[in-house]
Order: C-alpha cells, then structure tokens, then sequence
C-alpha cells in the first residue's frame, strides 16, 4: 500500500520511502516515516504553548493602547521582537554547535554558515511576509476588539489550506473542506455586528475599510505561513536555529528598514525605538518572540493547518480574558461562533476525514479506527499522521536512480 509518500508492508507495516513519490526534501520524507510518541508529545506541547502566547497577544496589544492609540511605532516593536529572537537563535546555536558529537561537521565554521545560508535563502519571503503583517495586527486592533482580531485570523485556516494544495500539493478530503467552510460559517456568525456603525478607517466607511484590512490580514501571514514551512521542510536537515537565526535575521532587517522610511517621513525624532514604551509593550515583545519560536516548531517538525487551528482554541482565552478584563460583552454570536470553530476542527482531524492513497491514484476516506484515542492528543497527533507533502524538486530525486 502506498500512503503518504511511503510503500507500507500491509504485513509487518514497515515503511519505505516510494521512489515515484516526489516530496519536500528526503530527510523531512524520512522523519515522517518515524512518527514516534515524542513526536506526539510535542505536538501536544507546540498546542497548548501555542494557545496561551496566541491568546495573550491580543489582550497585550490593547493593554498597550492610550486613548483608543499606540503612543509608539508599532515598527519599533516589530524590530525588537526580531532582535530578541535573533538572540535566542544565536544562544540556541552556540549551546549546540558545544554539544557536537567528534567527527559531525561544524556549525559553526565558515563554509557551514555560507552554505546553510545559500541553502536557506527562500526564508527571506515569510521574513518580508511577516513584518508586513507584524505591522497589521497593530492596524486591526485599532479597529476590532481583541475576541474579534482572534476570530477574523482563523480565517487564514481556509487561505492556507488553499495555498498548501497549491504549493506543496496537500490534498484533503472532502469532509476536511466541510470542516473549513464550517470554520468560515462559525467566525462570520461572530463577526456580526463586531464594529459601531458610522465609524470611518483610513477615510473609507468603516465596512469598507474591515474588509480591505481582513483581505489583507488574512492572505498576507497565510502566504508567510505556506512559504515558511516550505523552506523549513525543504532544507529539513538544517539545524531549525540555523534556518531561525537567517530568518529573524531578515525580520530585522525588513523591519529596521521599515524605521528609516518612517524616519523620512516623520522625521529623525521618530528613530527613538523606545519611545512610547511601557511595561505592557515590553510583556508584549516578549510575548511575540516566544509566539514566532514556537511557530518555527510547528512549520519545522508539525504542520501549518495544525498551527492554525491551534489558535482557535485560544479564541475561548481570549474572549473570556478580554471580557473580565476590559469589559466586553460575550454575546450569543461568540458563543455560537465558538461552537461551530470548534466542531469544525473536530471533524477536520477526525479518522473519517483522513485520507488515504492507494497505488491507482484514487483517493479514498481512511476508515476508522475502532480504538479512538484522546480527542485533543488526535488532533494534535493527527495532523502529522495524515499530511500528505507531495512536492516537485527536481534536483532532490527520493533514491538514486
């Protein structure tokens, strides 16, 4: 039986690697092929780690504003927080390039390092795709509340799943699409009547305004998402705080551009970085640099829908937290909302909706398993098990031929 890219002994279940298959590179293709109990524990960890730090930064961003505005450059904070994760790629690679084992080739030496960075310079697009969304998450607070931010991001989930069947030739089965356009029904029932009529953005009526700034804050990170795991998983056996230190590297460097065209604009006082900060924006810097690592690990060792989809649940956080905190009203659309988000991703990581692929091409549902385990380690298990990668590189051929 061929199943994500691998021939499966339909006796003892072993697998090898399909020599048709083409896949995003053959050492992530091998890594695959040994889904293992850590690998499981960490994607439970990546999940719940990823629903607080994704929860949190909706409530810090507001915590931030002064009279309904950011008295600092929302650049600035963008610049730090990839300062801070350069630094602790830079640590990350320092303690392990000390724990090699004799006769590994350095990390640290100079051909290692022009290699890895010749290697992993793709990593420059999601670098320029996330600072342009950095600055966005500052622009939609200015105009949505904190549960509704949460909300009208899950809609990347749709945008990436498009963009993964495009890009890295994911296929999901029809129930999975269910699943999506169920996402898309339960956070259009919350977004209802989420904005004060007569409201201006920019200039334009303020519906006009929402759904450029959600196109926009959507399609941009999505890309950034798909392109991301792309060049982590095409260069897989990249030591990940190699491939993260070029990429924050890019992200501050895209940023502190984006500092000097303020600068010209507004003028030099505007190159104090550190203006307009307070103790919130400095829980929210740190707040954002733990968020970026962590993603890293999800496009890296687990998967982009699973990333997404982690991040609903943190909706609950922060709609709960932004109420007892700010104020806000709970309605009937939340809740509802809620509901239908999250039996969406139940029915998008269920056995029923995984699919399988035989030898003839056809795709076909997985049919279930008659031990189910734990919902919540399924569904973040689950997404490893039934990604199928199926990439062109031509210049990776799986076995010599």
């Amino acid at each position: 039986m061929m199943k994500q890219g691998m021939i499966e002994c339909s006796v003892c279940h072993s697998k090898l690697v399909n020599p048709a298959a083409k896949t995003v590179s053959r050492a992530y293709d091998q890594h695959r092929s040994k889904f293992s109990k850590k690998q499981r524990a960490l994607n439970v960890l990546l999940v719940v780690g990823d629903c607080m730090l994704v929860g949190l930064q909706p409530i810090l961003v507001y915590m931030s504003k002064v009279d309904g505005k950011f008295k600092f450059s929302p650049i600035s904070v963008n610049f730090l927080t990839e300062f801070a994760k350069v630094i602790f790629a830079l640590v990350m690679l320092l303690i392990q390039a000390r724990n090699q084992k004799i006769g590994e080739k350095p990390l640290l030496s100079v051909s290692s390092f022009v290699q890895a960075a010749r290697n992993n310079v793709l990593l420059a697009v999601p670098a320029f795709l996330y600072a342009i969304n950095n600055y966005l998450k500052f622009t939609m607070q200015l105009y949505f509340n904190p549960a509704t931010v949460k909300m009208l991001s899950n809609l990347k989930v749709l945008v990436i799943a498009v963009l993964l069947k495009i890009v890295m030739k994911r296929r999901f089965s029809i129930i999975q699409w269910e699943a999506l356009a169920l996402l898309l029904i339960g956070i259009s029932i919350n977004q209802m009547r989420s904005l004060p009529e007569g409201a201006t953005a920019m200039g334009l009526p303020v519906a006009m305004g929402a759904y450029i700034y959600t196109f926009i804050f959507v399609t941009v990170p999505s890309m950034a998402s798909v392109f991301n795991e792309y060049a982590m998983k095409s260069q897989y056996d990249t030591s990940i705080y190699m491939q993260n230190l070029f990429l924050y590297g890019y992200g501050a460097i895209f940023n502190f551009l984006g500092i000097l065209v303020t600068v010209i604009i507004k003028g030099p006082e505007s190159f104090d970085i550190l203006q307009g900060h307070s103790r919130a924006t400095m829980l929210l810097i740190i707040n954002n640099a733990a968020q970026g690592i962590l993603s890293s690990f999800f496009f890296k060792y687990a998967d982009t829908i699973l990333k997404k989809y982690s991040s609903t649940v943190a909706t609950i956080f922060t709609g709960f937290a932004s109420a007892a905190l700010f104020g806000h009203t709970l309605t009937i659309n939340f809740m509802l909302g809620i509901s239908i988000v999250f039996i969406s991703m139940h029915q998008f990581f269920s056995p029923l909706a995984k699919v399988k692929e035989e030898e003839n091409g056809v795709l076909e549902l997985e049919p279930a398993q008659s031990n189910h385990r734990d919902t919540f380690v399924d569904i973040a298990a689950g997404a490893n098990e039934e990604a199928t990668h199926r990439v062109e590189d031509e210049r990776r051929p799986l076995l010599p031929t």
